[in-house]
C-alpha cells in the first residue's frame, strides 16, 4: 500500500507560478512511475506529466514549457513547478503513483484555481 499526501494548491493570477508536492509513504521501495493528473469541471481527468524510477518525464502537450515535474533523490516526494499558469489550467490536480506490480494510487486533489 501507498499513501500520498498532496499540498500546493490554491489560487494565483494568470501568468503566475505555484508549485505543488506528493509526498508518498508506505511501500514506496516499488514506486515505479510517479506524476500528476488534472480534472477540470466538466471534463475528463487527464495526464499532467509524469516521471520515472528512471528520471523520464512525459508531458501533456499543453504544459510542456510552462510545467516541470521533478522527483527527490529519495524517490518518493513529486514536485510539479507550474508557471505561466493559464486560466484553463485551472483543475483540481492529483497525484498518482503507480508501481512495479502494476496497481495505482491516487491523492485526494488540490485545487488550482487562475485567475484571468
Amino acid at each position: 500500500q501507498v499513501q500520498l499526501v498532496e499540498s500546493g494548491g490554491g489560487l494565483v493570477q494568470a501568468g503566475g507560478s505555484l508549485r505543488l508536492s506528493c509526498a508518498a509513504s508506505g511501500s514506496i521501495a516499488s514506486i515505479n512511475a510517479m506524476g500528476w493528473y488534472r480534472q477540470a469541471p466538466g471534463k475528463q481527468r487527464e495526464l499532467v506529466a509524469a516521471i520515472t524510477s528512471g528520471g523520464n518525464t512525459n508531458y501533456a502537450d499543453s504544459v510542456k514549457g510552462r510545467f516541470t515535474i521533478s522527483r527527490d533523490n529519495a524517490g518518493n516526494t513529486v514536485h510539479l513547478k507550474m508557471n505561466s499558469l493559464k486560466p484553463e489550467d485551472t483543475a483540481v490536480y492529483y497525484c498518482n503513483v503507480r508501481r512495479y506490480l502494476g496497481d495505482v494510487y491516487w491523492g485526494q486533489g488540490t485545487q488550482v484555481t487562475v485567475s484571468s
